[in-house]
């Protein structure tokens, strides 16, 4: 039998006392003079029957708890950003929302996980690494509806569907910006260990240099956390001689691509004459850095808007984009249950803007 068909009724049957005891020991109204052995019997029937506590009954008996979940592998960067924006949105429905970070750790997930089937949420939204499938699995057959964002080559039958920023595209316009700048050679330089957001991003840049036939004009680099990036670079302009500037990079992330800017600047290079750099992410400080960051935006507000609206109308997926302008790209398209969102390149002084 599934969690959510267990009753207070099931659990009063099998200790064999009344449906007004079970509430009792449940919902711990200690004012109520209980015997020690009538709490275990009903503490225990209900481990055994596998009974969540429903810590929002009062809102359940109307059918909804106007709570929703929020699961994030983290609080840095893009994470936090959307969380923040994610409450707003939320807030305007009439929801609360309650934000998990997981940190990659099974048993933070384990826990998580336990807490969201006893709160019943009305749904769940969820990031592609924030969980593994069998965890998120566990909350779907629970009967909680589930819409992932930033989620790629996930089974179809766990979600309602995925809003993905459509990181891919937006590398292969990378790449060409880079070329058009005039980079003789263009690298990408991303995370180990890897994950699915950085085999999105370093696929789009590796098909951007097929589309422009620029292969052998170009390379990918796995940088662990504490690398020096002076030693890459040192190695970058071995490579080439010291004579095929400019050098292009597209980074995993503005934290990447500001740490190569910053350490090529140190050793003495020009940005953007020897070294052009862009990102991913258009953080705060690759606004007000120097020169400024060239990055790849992420629209949080449409991924929010459009996840959010998807979860609690699950019978109604995101209509079809329309651009503001001709000139203007389709801010999203949708293919099958996964809306993909543009993501555009905002051009600064690292890339010669």
């Amino acid at each position: 039998m599934k969690n959510r068909n267990i009753t207070i009724i099931d659990v009063a049957r099998e200790a064999q006392v009344s449906t007004a005891t079970v509430s009792n020991v449940l919902n711990r109204k200690s004012n109520i003079p209980m015997a020690e052995e009538t709490i275990r019997k009903v503490e225990e029937a209900a481990k055994n029957l596998g009974y969540r506590r429903n810590v929002l009954a009062a809102s359940l008996s109307k059918k909804h708890s106007y709570e929703l979940g929020l699961l994030l592998p983290g609080f840095a960067g893009y994470f936090g950003s959307f969380a923040e924006v994610m409450e707003s949105a939320a807030h305007d429905r009439g929801y609360r929302l309650a934000v998990y970070s997981t940190e990659s750790d099974p048993m933070i997930e384990k826990r998580h996980l336990e807490s969201l089937l006893e709160r019943r949420v009305d749904g769940l939204l969820c990031h592609g690494l924030a969980m593994s499938h069998d965890s998120t699995r566990a909350i779907v057959s629970d009967g909680t509806p589930l819409v992932l964002f930033n989620a790629w080559d996930w089974p179809e039958d766990i979600a309602i569907g995925a809003v993905n920023v459509d990181f891919r595209q937006a590398c292969i316009y990378g790449v060409r910006h880079l070329r058009e700048q005039g980079c003789e050679w263009v690298g990408y330089i991303g995370p180990s260990p890897t994950n699915a957001t950085d085999i999105q991003r370093r696929g789009g840049f590796i098909e951007g240099t097929r589309l422009l036939r620029i292969e052998e004009q170009s390379g990918c680099f796995v940088i662990p956390a504490e690398f020096d990036y002076g030693t890459l670079i040192d190695q970058l302009v071995a490579l080439h001689n010291g004579d095929r500037y400019p050098i292009g990079i597209l980074a995993f992330d503005d934290a990447m691509a500001y740490r190569f800017l910053m350490k090529a600047m140190e050793k003495g290079y020009r940005i953007p004459g020897q070294f052009k750099v862009m990102g991913i992410n258009n953080s705060y400080y690759a606004k007000f850095s120097y020169p400024g960051l060239t990055s790849v935006d992420i629209p949080y507000d449409l991924q929010a808007n459009l996840a959010l609206d998807w979860l609690l109308s699950p019978s109604a997926p995101p209509p079809p984009s329309k651009p503001s302008s001709p000139d203007i790209k389709e801010p999203y398209s949708i293919v099958g249950t996964t809306v993909n969102i543009y993501a555009p390149l905002i051009i600064r002084g690292s890339t010669g803007a």
